[in-house]
């Protein structure tokens, strides 16, 4: 969801990490030149959803943070992709949370039906997020440096039992 905190703490996961980032957000833009929103007045919702998947489809990355927009898990394709040269994180946030932080919902690119509220977006989209989540961290508990290192330690945690196993 717009607002979990992404691409912050995607940036500090790989600091922490000691590998590469990519935010697809920036991607997107810098592959049409133009912001989300004007690419979500242009092609609607529908058509950046498109841009998004594709722009994934395009990654051939080991040992990134990949920080995407939040409509991604909407394309199977694009999240199998994910898990294929991932691990996929959902930050879950509360919608009270979301909600404080976002103040630009109408003019921020994010990638919703005209009709549609941020209620209903995120009712939505958290189906799917726990759907395709290897790993959920509480995005509400703690700041995003603590976040951050929440995650290195349980992806970590991860590698360590994979190897074992």
């Amino acid at each position: 969801m717009p607002g979990a905190g992404k691409s912050t703490i995607g940036i500090i996961l790989a600091k922490i990490l000691g590998i590469g980032f990519i935010d697809t957000d920036v991607l997107i833009q810098t592959s049409v030149q133009k912001t989300l929103q004007q690419i979500m007045d242009e092609a609607g919702h529908l058509g950046l959803r498109y841009m998004e998947a594709s722009e994934i489809l395009k990654l051939d990355v080991k040992n990134h943070v990949i920080a995407t927009g939040g409509s991604v898990v909407y394309s199977k394709k694009a999240m199998s992709h994910l898990r294929d040269i991932s691990t996929i994180v959902f930050l879950d946030v509360d919608f009270d949370e979301l909600k404080r932080r976002i103040h630009n919902f109408a003019t921020r690119g994010i990638a919703k039906g005209a009709d549609q509220t941020f209620e209903e977006l995120f009712e939505e989209r958290q189906i799917l997020y726990r759907k395709y989540a290897e790993m959920t961290i509480d995005g509400d508990y703690a700041d995003q440096d603590r976040l951050a290192e929440e995650i290195a330690h349980r992806f970590k945690n991860r590698l360590i039992s994979s190897e074992e196993g």
